[in-house]
């Protein structure tokens, strides 16, 4: 082979390498994280109660059975059974509990509406424990990532990371500057777009997720592209290679 047909050879595979390279700003998470982690301690989990949660809600004294009248059981031919139900919380944003009636949840935290009610139980058993859990709690994330779905989440503290985690992270072909939080607030439709890549998401109020939000990543143009056909990449080394061939062919 000439050292002219070298030459081409040799630059053709560099033009193909910096062709199919990406950039690192455009992958890597979190980039000038350590110009947020003096905030991260003060960002707080503004979850909220909402209409159609169903909270567990446990009340629990000293002495069991004055709890007892305070708590949800199912019966059984063979007595009541030690199983908590779940409040379904109206569309109103109100639950009704025994004795106490109808009270007034959405909008709440947990942390405030177990004071609430601790308040309220302590006029009629001595120091109460009320423990309240977000039974139906899910978010579910689509588009671009390795395992979509609709997921289960214990407790109420889920960051947008912690979600695509559930769904295996993105895929190589999502969008990390554009990813979709769909969420429903009093009733209306909100949204917001982040970027996984900046550190600065942990400021927004899209960070933590709530009951039911929906997480959409796009697929990016490289994605859109070669769907149905092939990916820019195969394309790219096919033209490539038949450059090389014709010049090895002509040169020869």
């Amino acid at each position: 082979m000439k050292p002219i047909t070298i030459k081409l050879v040799l630059v053709a595979f560099l033009l193909l390498f910096i062709s199919s390279c990406v950039s690192k700003k455009e992958i890597i998470y979190f980039q000038n994280i350590s110009e947020q982690l003096a905030q991260l301690d003060s960002v707080q989990n503004n979850f909220k109660i909402k209409p159609n949660d169903i909270l567990s809600i446990v009340v629990s004294a000293y002495d069991p059975t004055v709890a007892k009248p305070f708590n949800l059981v199912l019966e059984s031919t063979g007595g009541l059974l030690e199983q908590q139900q779940g409040y379904l919380t109206g569309l109103d944003g109100t639950i009704n509990i025994p004795v106490l009636g109808k009270i007034k949840v959405a909008g709440l935290t947990r942390a405030e509406l177990s004071d609430k009610l601790t308040k309220q139980i302590s006029e009629f058993i001595l120091d109460p424990i009320v423990t309240i859990n977000i039974i139906n709690f899910k978010v579910s994330v689509l588009g671009a990532v390795n395992s979509p779905g609709t997921f289960a989440v214990q407790g109420e503290r889920l960051t947008l990371p912690e979600a695509l985690s559930l769904a295996g992270d993105l895929s190589m072909y999502g969008k990390r500057n554009n990813i979709l939080v769909l969420r429903e607030t009093n009733g209306k439709k909100d949204y917001a777009y982040l970027d996984i890549r900046d550190a600065k998401i942990m400021d927004s109020e899209f960070y933590y997720l709530q009951q039911n939000d929906l997480i959409y990543v796009e697929p990016n143009n490289a994605s859109i592209q070669s769907s149905g056909v092939t990916n820019a990449t195969s394309t790219i080394v096919s033209i490539a290679s038949l450059i090389i061939t014709i010049i090895v062919v002509f040169i020869k």
